[in-house]
């Protein structure tokens, strides 16, 4: 395990100030996603996991998970959300419910999901006015409750063009995919390529397959500026991946600073 120090709020290693070198300084993002009731137990394990090392991650929170789990209705964990914002955290919003039912595919769509999600990907069929209607009932459900959301990630970050759209409307300053992360600002959307590590413990198959593209990723993706990593509550379900993602971690924050959003 690396040894942690004294840090700020938002994590070990993070930039106190901008200098004039900033420009050529490499990032490393760290969030958990999935951040619901229905899977509080694992989200807290994950934040342990990183709160063990001095790092604060950002927390994507899902304002009604699969249609049964509002937010609201669940004070303990909202203030844990609280808390966690308060030692630093960036939240966050992730869909609306994540999952994607009532929402039939088509073969693009399908194509564009093979491999990524089992029917999770909550933006994947949305256009623009249908995606800021539930970015809208999200946002207004964390000021309900006095969460700020800082940005705005689709589930399985699957989502159309439409979606940017709905987001910048809505005030929101970032958001991602797979391949890159969005600052929205008066200027427009300015787009900066990340490759995200992440894990899938659905079968012990794609658990063995996901820990070896973690390995595959810290060998070949150390040069990227711009480097993620993504937790999900599943991750600790095999011991494959529970393993690879506590070693990628320790790996990456050996490589480089943490970052927030808001440095970018």
């Amino acid at each position: 395990m690396i040894s942690t120090d004294a840090s700020p709020p938002s994590g070990r290693g993070a930039a106190a100030a901008t200098s004039a070198s900033d420009g050529l300084r490499r990032h490393l993002l760290i969030s958990i996603h999935d951040v619901t009731p229905a899977l509080d137990e694992r989200v807290r394990a994950l934040w342990a996991l990183c709160r063990a090392r001095a790092v604060t991650p950002a927390l994507l929170v899902v304002p009604n998970w699969h249609g049964g789990w509002p937010l609201d209705q669940s004070p303990a964990f909202v203030r844990w959300v609280r808390e966690c914002a308060d030692a630093g955290a960036e939240i966050l919003l992730h869909g609306e419910r994540h999952d994607e039912v009532g929402l039939p595919r088509g073969w693009r769509d399908e194509a564009r999901a093979w491999g990524k999600t089992a029917r999770e990907g909550e933006f994947l069929t949305l256009d623009e006015q249908r995606a800021r209607e539930r970015i809208d009932r999200g946002l207004a459900l964390f000021a309900q409750l006095g969460l700020r959301a800082a940005g705005f990630v689709p589930p399985g970050w699957l989502a159309r063009a439409d979606c940017w759209r709905a987001v910048v409307a809505a005030g929101l300053r970032y958001s991602e995919d797979d391949g890159v992360i969005r600052i929205h600002d008066a200027r427009g959307t300015r787009r900066i390529r990340s490759p995200v590590v992440r894990w899938s413990g659905r079968t012990p198959v794609r658990a063995y397959g996901s820990a070896a593209v973690a390995a595959l990723r810290w060998r070949v993706q150390r040069s990227a500026r711009h480097v993620r990593l993504a937790y999900h509550p599943a991750d600790l379900d095999h011991a494959a991946t529970a393993r690879s993602a506590a070693m990628a971690l320790d790996r990456w924050l050996g490589d480089r600073p943490v970052s927030r959003y808001a440095d970018l």
